[in-house]
């Protein structure tokens, strides 16, 4: 199965403002895990809504969704 047969095999993302190639039916927790992200230590949004840790695995993502990871800020 390859893209050019089956053009809904991938989709594009916008990653933390660039393009990112990932296959249809992908989490936000796989795409954490794929680029070596540890869960507990980054915070999630897709689309400028935050994605709590426990709902990643049933995120999956969309064509043209926007992602973004980031440091939590902690302290008070």
């Amino acid at each position: 199965m390859n893209a050019a047969t089956h053009p809904e095999a991938s989709i594009t993302v916008q990653l933390d403002g660039a393009p990112h190639q990932v296959a249809a039916g992908t989490t936000l927790s796989a795409l954490m895990q794929a680029l070596g992200h540890a869960s507990l230590a980054m915070g999630t949004a897709v689309n400028g809504d935050f994605v709590p840790r426990g709902q990643r695995d049933r995120c999956v993502l969309q064509s043209g969704d926007v992602v973004l990871f980031f440091q939590p800020i902690v302290g008070g």
